[in-house]
């Protein structure tokens, strides 16, 4: 194979063939052989892939800029919200009043004022009412007894103040009459005979002097309502006083009173020295005046839807209204709403026709004149107007 190179060429011996180097021998501790282990088969996994970038935050949107509305609409949305304001006031408002007037009906105090008898006299057109005002200081605490300038004498629960009111029916031309009965009148008491027709209450209570009533002038009562002096004076402050004109002053020191002429707002105090007074010149005769007109002016106030729009009333009044009215239990709350609203117009005051005053076996009394006092009953009975007097 040397002989194949040409002249000229070095000489070069073939390389050796390549030799794999013999496997490794493992012995173990006596000196034989041991075949190797074959090396850990190693598994690659491929990578997770990458976690993506976060992306930069975005710019905030820009929020559009809110347009101003014209003045002219802002002045236009105005009403709206008055409107919408003033219709919740007034839900909320019916809603208190409509609650105190259901718990009034089921607090106010109540009597069985009526008693079936055999002669009573047959209904007439209208509604008569009997108001009553006692003189009973039973209710009174002794510092409310000096405050109301009432004496520290209790009373007998004797009615000082007898009032017919006689509302007229629907569609008569009649107004509503209030007529005083003085207390002093001489009339037959059943069972008793012949005494002051203030004396029937504290002889029988509500029921005898309905009766009495009932038999002296021929009417039949429908309503019966009775207030005290305490509760009187109370309910006057929880309703803001009452309004009053009197034309001349009145000053007495016995019902704590000195009151000026002219338009007033008389508070409870001044209220019950005012419809108790008889420093006047004509006394009784002007007491009697004097009760028709505050009473009325006391009903119709409890009417006035005005009095109510005050929260403060929702509260105090009826509640006040619950201690001084005691009525009979027939009546209600809607009977009392309807008395108020119609003293509220026109109304005629007047007094039983006086026929003499007399001296009894129970004092001076009055005498009525029996057959002008006939007349004006017999008026009422018919709701037709009836002839006012000359006291008024």
């Amino acid at each position: 194979m040397n002989g194949d190179r040409g002249p000229g060429q070095p000489w070069h011996l073939p390389p050796p063939p390549r030799r794999e180097p013999p496997p490794l021998l493992y012995r173990d501790p006596r000196g034989r052989p041991v075949t190797p282990a074959p090396a850990p088969r190693v598994i690659q996994r491929p990578a997770p892939p990458p976690a993506p970038r976060p992306s930069a935050p975005r710019p905030p949107t820009p929020r559009p800029r809110a347009t101003r509305q014209p003045a002219s609409r802002r002045r236009r949305s105005w009403p709206r919200q008055l409107l919408a304001l003033a219709l919740l006031v007034g839900l909320f408002g019916t809603a208190s009043l409509v609650g105190a007037a259901a718990w009034l009906d089921t607090a106010l105090q109540r009597t069985a004022a009526f008693s079936d008898y055999a002669d009573r006299p047959t209904p007439g057109l209208g509604t008569t009412w009997l108001l009553v005002g006692s003189d009973s200081r039973a209710d009174l605490t002794v510092q409310e007894q000096q405050d109301l300038s009432t004496g520290g004498n209790i009373g007998d629960g004797r009615t000082d103040t007898v009032l017919l009111v006689h509302l007229p029916s629907p569609g008569s031309e009649s107004p509503a009459t209030v007529v005083s009965l003085p207390r002093d009148s001489y009339v037959t008491i059943p069972g008793y005979g012949k005494d002051k027709i203030n004396a029937a209450y504290p002889l029988g209570g509500a029921p005898l002097l309905t009766r009495t009533v009932e038999q002296a002038t021929g009417l039949r009562l429908d309503h019966y309502l009775e207030i005290g002096f305490g509760g009187f004076a109370a309910l006057v402050d929880a309703l803001g006083g009452v309004t009053l004109c009197p034309d001349e002053p009145i000053d007495d020191p016995l019902a704590g009173l000195n009151l000026p002429a002219g338009c007033q707002n008389l508070t409870g105090a001044t209220a019950l020295g005012y419809v108790r007074s008889r420093a006047t010149p004509r006394a009784d005769l002007d007491r009697m005046a004097h009760q028709r007109l505050f009473l009325s002016a006391l009903l119709a106030r409890i009417a006035d839807p005005v009095v109510w729009l005050n929260p403060l009333r929702w509260y105090t009044a009826p509640h006040a209204a619950a201690r001084a009215v005691t009525i009979d239990d027939s009546s209600g709350v809607i009977d009392l709403a309807a008395l108020g609203w119609a003293l509220r117009g026109t109304t005629t005051t007047l007094t039983v026709p006086i026929g003499e005053f007399v001296w009894t076996d129970v004092g001076d009394a009055v005498v009525w004149n029996h057959a002008e006092a006939a007349q004006l009953f017999d008026a009422l009975r018919r709701d037709t107007p009836p002839t006012p007097s000359t006291d008024n």
